[in-house]
């Protein structure tokens, strides 16, 4: 792809309006935290204190906006609280040598670009803590007043966060979400399968649902038992369903086992739908009967025998937990102790230290997004004070805002928000022109804005530009300023800022274009763990640890969701391939997924303890485990990984597996394996 035709992709993505549900209950709640602050501001204190109470106010409901599993409240007081300490010391240093203050910017936004290495989240709030630095340290004339604009820019994290204490909208909303989102994707799943026995699952509404799952000690004592322990057995009910579809290891593809596995697949799609919506809603779980009739047909072992007559047994039983846990308090409250607690604000911060330290290397794109921030920032500071305008932080702030480690983020956001920014002034000057507001009517008007941003805030980066772009100018406006000594600058600074962000990519990029192959040689790698740890429960029933199953399985999903971003983010980037076309990859990717879901099908049918070790599963796990992790080593290499290990085994070596569940599916392994190798061919 080339720039021109990248830069077109990036502005259509940064003009591209999604259809998100709304939250408009958090949003009013929000507005109202802001309004409050600014009112008791503006009442007590004077224009200047309430603009930096709105400040805290304002980026502390952002926090809460954002897609993190944390509380809530801890969100919010850590952005007013933090934001406080970056803006008093700003002030300090820049007060005392306006010199000094740069090598701080320089710090901080490295800082802040480093932290995007313990999520998105902690990225976004480091980032608003650098730009609105940028703009308080131009407020206070005096280091008591710099520490009151820092008390008044906590006090609006506080007040936020006592807002959603004391007023809390669709409580465990987010987590019930997750499980809901989990069930009703596998229930989708069931249903494809009717039609396309090896139809493909996406992982990531599961992987999305154990992140949902994870919560503090405090949590774990008050949350719904309908939200602990289905997530566990939604887990174990997608390998049942495949392996009751597949042919190869399920019922026949044609006659009369097929169609009652069509009414079964059916059947369970209907009662996981009607599970998710009770566990979405809090409602009792409203169920036909005729799908339980189905699922538990006493005429079951006439129509299949063998596999898929005890995959069928379990999918009733499994079914008929989801249904019992589902069921509003229903099911028991968890211990802490046997829930997956989440570290504590203080146990987090040494985690935090270890992966940004772990980003400290050379070829790191966290460090190159962190050197990339730095250098914009202090580049659009150095123009901001040379250039013509009155509020030069302006350009520093929007280039800070708008990076991310990722070209096609930074770019559309660089292009949506100067796009937005023109919308926005546009509306709100002409709403100045025509009501010319005052004080009071100004905060209010910067309050709605705000209120429409945090409601509109997930459908696009444009639009929520828009909203803040009219929020500043009736902020600034409730100070006095007139709008045409605010808005010409305003423009002309965000277009230098989004200018300098996307330089500081083109000149300095992390292209994820040349990582492609080590992504899918990490995922080769893993699901080749994945099978190996499957088979070694067939090998040793008794021994072997389901845990390692387990924990195989998460790496396994991990590394494929790690490939489709990577694909996702180099397919518009301005790069040539380098040796791994979209050809290549879509194909390799399709057959490293059949690897996947092989075994899978192997996992479906895993022994009980009692059952005798299945000759050759050891031998066989040894050699997918070794020939998966040298493929992944040809991989990287650029060379075409080769199976003959495993190929020798099973045509004919003296320990490949009986005919049975294991040799059928070792022998879809390797076909899965060789289309691997095919596709990578030149």
């Amino acid at each position: 792809m080339g720039w021109l035709r990248a830069l077109k992709d990036t502005v259509r993505v940064a003009m591209t309006v999604e259809r998100r549900r709304l939250e408009p209950l958090a949003a009013l709640r929000a507005a109202v935290g802001l309004a409050v602050v600014i009112g008791a501001g503006l009442a007590f204190l004077g224009p200047g204190a309430a603009a930096s109470s709105a400040f805290g106010a304002f980026m502390a409901a952002v926090a809460t906006f954002q897609q993190s599993w944390r509380p809530r409240p801890v969100l919010a007081l850590a952005s007013g609280l933090t934001l406080a300490v970056s803006t008093f010391l700003g002030y300090l240093v820049g007060s005392a040598d306006l010199g000094l203050f740069l090598p701080m910017l320089a710090l901080w936004a490295f800082g802040a670009g480093l932290l995007w290495a313990a999520g998105p989240t902690a990225g976004i709030i480091a980032s608003g803590n650098v730009a609105v630095m940028l703009v308080t340290v131009t407020l206070p004339t005096s280091v008591p007043q710099a520490a009151g604009h820092a008390a008044m820019i906590a006090a609006g994290g506080v007040v936020q966060a006592l807002l959603i204490v004391f007023f809390p909208v669709r409580r465990w909303g987010a987590q019930r979400d997750a499980l809901a989102d989990a069930l009703a994707a596998e229930a989708d799943y069931a249903r494809r399968l009717r039609h396309d026995p090896v139809s493909a699952f996406d992982p990531v509404p599961l992987m999305k649902a154990r992140d949902a799952a994870a919560v503090t000690a405090r949590q774990a004592r008050r949350r719904p038992a309908e939200l602990h322990g289905a997530r566990g057995v939604a887990e174990r009910i997608r390998p049942v369903l495949a392996s009751l579809a597949d042919p190869a290891v399920g019922a026949p593809a044609e006659g009369p086992g097929r169609d009652r596995v069509r009414a079964l697949l059916g059947a369970a799609g209907t009662v996981l739908d009607a599970a998710a919506h009770a566990i979405r809603h809090g409602d009792p779980v409203r169920l036909p009967g005729t799908a339980l009739e189905v699922l538990r047909a006493p005429d079951l072992p006439e129509v299949f025998q063998g596999a898929p007559l005890r995959a069928a047994r379990r999918l009733a039983a499994l079914l008929d937990d989801v249904l019992e846990t589902a069921e509003p308090g229903s099911g028991r409250t968890a211990d802490p102790g046997e829930s997956r607690l989440r570290p504590t604000v203080a146990a987090l911060v040494p985690l935090v230290l270890r992966e940004v330290r772990a980003e400290l290397r050379p070829g790191s794109p966290v460090l190159r997004h962190a050197v990339r921030v730095t250098g914009a920032a202090c580049a659009g500071y150095l123009l901001g004070q040379v250039l013509p305008f009155g509020h030069g932080y302006w350009a520093p702030m929007a280039s800070v805002m708008v990076m991310r480690p990722d070209f096609t983020q930074t770019w559309s956001r660089a292009v949506a928000r100067f796009g937005g920014t023109l919308a926005g002034v546009g509306v709100a000057t002409g709403i100045v022109q025509l009501v010319r507001p005052g004080m009071y009517l100004s905060g209010l008007l910067a309050v709605v804005c705000a209120g429409l941003m945090f409601a509109l805030m997930r459908t696009g980066y444009a639009v929520s530009q828009v909203c803040v772009s009219a929020y500043v100018v009736f902020l600034l406006g409730m100070g006095g300023l007139r709008w045409d000594q605010t808005v010409p600058d305003r423009i002309a600074l965000t277009l230098v800022g989004g200018v300098l962000a996307m330089l500081a990519y083109a000149v300095y990029p992390a292209w994820e274009t040349p990582r492609l192959r080590t992504r899918l040689a990490d995922w080769i790698a893993a699901d080749g763990r994945y099978a190996a740890a499957v088979l070694a429960q067939y090998a040793d029933p008794a021994g072997a640890r389901r845990e390692d199953v387990r924990q195989a399985l998460l790496a396994a999903r991990d590394a494929r969701v790690a490939w489709q971003e990577a694909l996702a983010r180099a397919s518009g980037e301005p790069v040539r391939h380098r040796g791994l076309s979209r050809a290549a990859a879509d194909g390799a990717a399709e057959a490293v997924a059949a690897f996947g879901r092989g075994a899978m099908l192997l996992e479906a049918h895993v022994p009980d303890r009692s059952h005798d070790p299945v000759p050759g599963a050891a031998e066989l796990a040894e050699a997918l485990r070794e020939a998966t992790g040298a493929a992944a080593h040809a991989v990287r290499e650029r060379r075409v990984p080769e199976w003959d290990q495993v190929r020798n085994l099973l045509d004919g070596g003296n320990h490949a597996p009986p005919p049975g569940v294991v040799r059928r599916t070792a022998e879809r392994l390797l076909d899965s394996l060789d289309q691997v190798s095919q596709a990578l061919r030149p």
